[in-house]
């Protein structure tokens, strides 16, 4: 069984916790995040610690749960989250406005995609998306929709993939 929320979660300088009932509030120098606890969960805070308790084994998995958002919910409000996109193939690029994204990869048309409230994304070249935030899971899934719209294939690797994902290369067929 995993031992998850047994693991205290440590807030570094900055960062203040509230707890009002079942809301908790992480405010930090990126922003504030907001969760709302599971009944049969509870948070309890020592001086900078951060303590996960639960009631009874059928609240166990989600204790843990709770652990990793809260975990993820104070390192996004000081260090903040961020995802790498490398876009491969020829005449794919990728332009990053105030709140939208451009994309060239192959379609009949450019997307324009739309950036959600709290999500940045940065170009440091046409062939690097760099999305950040500070939410995860906000994060993640911008990351998710870009690379949907063209996902690497195996026999040449074009498409937008993530910076650290490993294309998997298939042979062509021999006649």
């Amino acid at each position: 069984m995993s031992r998850v929320a047994n693991n205290p979660v440590e807030l570094p300088k900055g960062v203040e916790v509230k707890l009002e009932g079942s809301d908790l509030s992480v405010k930090g120098s990126k922003g504030t995040l907001q969760l709302t606890l599971v009944e049969g969960v509870q948070v309890n805070q020592d001086d900078n610690v951060l303590t996960i308790a639960y009631e009874g084994d059928r609240f166990k998995a989600m204790a843990g749960t709770t652990r990793a958002l809260v975990s993820n919910m104070v390192k996004g409000v000081s260090e903040g989250w961020e995802k790498k996109l490398v876009l491969n193939g020829v005449g794919y690029r990728a332009k990053a406005d105030a709140r939208t994204v451009n994309l060239t990869v192959g379609l009949s048309h450019p997307v324009d995609y739309e950036l959600p409230e709290g999500i940045k994304a940065e170009t440091p070249s046409q062939t690097e998306i760099v999305i950040s935030g500070i939410d995860k899971q906000a994060v993640g899934q911008v990351a998710a929709e870009i690379r949907s719209f063209r996902p690497p294939e195996p026999y040449k690797g074009k498409g937008i993939r993530y910076a650290d994902e490993y294309v998997r290369r298939k042979e062509a067929k021999k006649k």
